[in-house]
């Protein structure tokens, strides 16, 4: 069976001025031959010869073998670089003459000329190949990593209802659950995480944060150098709206009162007139 998308050893069927012909096999009929055009032909190839080769389909949407290696395969999912933006969709380069189309619908955000963009390949309605953003049933549940560890991944997604979904070494699959999606997250955005749990089904559930007792120091540090910012008074204390402490702070309203308290316990701070002050 000829499977686009994949990589094939097949068996020189005919030659002619064009190219050469592939099959399965020797009796492959018309309808089971693929052309490798001439300019791909290695040099001193004969009938019967077997060759691997890359399946996909060109300009012409005919199924179309290639020697080129191509930057993605089906069961893949990698970076690439967009080569042009259209009317329908997007264009990558994925090391084929015939770039790989990115359709709107398959987005999870809206991408420029150039933007790095991670991927991964499916077939779609038509036979063609294409490419999507949606990674969530692409990505491998069968990663190394327990609770514990620390672990890199690009943003993919974000959901309003779960939280932030993440590609593990851009191959596994992580979520940051709504409830500690604190930041300002973007798809595409690079980040040092956490694993906090890996469920059942391996999939694994992440932070930006490391636990309380030593992320307690970093957000101190960080709330100290916002009141050097606002020249030794911070215009509000821990009673302020969760939503204005993610905005100013980039923290939760909960690991903003754990620092302030711990700052006030090294009587660093102190809490007057609703603001906070940097005692001397």
């Amino acid at each position: 069976m000829l499977n686009i998308g994949c990589k094939q050893v097949l068996k020189v069927v005919k030659s002619v001025d064009f190219g050469i012909y592939l099959g399965e096999n020797e009796d492959a009929c018309a309808k089971e031959r693929i052309l490798l055009p001439k300019k791909q032909v290695p040099e001193g190839i004969s009938t019967g010869d077997e060759l691997e080769v890359f399946l996909y389909r060109d300009s012409s949407d005919r199924m179309i073998a290639t020697t080129n290696e191509p930057k993605l395969m089906l069961g893949e999912v990698k970076e690439l670089k967009i080569v042009s933006v259209g009317k329908i969709g997007a264009f990558l380069d994925w090391g084929l003459e015939k770039d790989l189309f990115l359709p709107f619908k398959e987005q999870t955000r809206r991408v420029k000329e150039n933007d790095p963009c991670l991927v991964a390949l499916y077939v779609d309605k038509s036979g063609r190949l294409c490419a999507t953003m949606k990674l969530y049933d692409y990505l491998k549940t069968s990663s190394p990593y327990v609770i514990g560890d620390h672990v890199k991944g690009t943003i993919y997604e974000i959901s309003g209802n779960f939280g932030v979904f993440v590609a593990v070494d851009d191959l596994y699959s992580g979520l940051i659950p709504k409830k500690e999606a604190q930041a300002d997250y973007k798809v595409g955005q690079k980040l040092n995480l956490r694993v906090t749990e890996v469920k059942e089904d391996g999939k694994l559930d992440l932070s930006a944060r490391e636990k309380a007792y030593l992320q307690i120091d970093m957000d101190a540090e960080s709330i100290l150098e916002a009141i050097d910012e606002y020249a030794g008074v911070l215009p509000f204390d821990d009673k302020a709206s969760p939503e204005l402490l993610q905005r100013e702070m980039g923290l939760s309203k909960a690991a903003f009162k754990r620092a302030v308290g711990h700052l006030m316990k090294e009587n660093k701070v102190e809490i007057k007139d609703g603001k906070i002050w940097k005692k001397r």
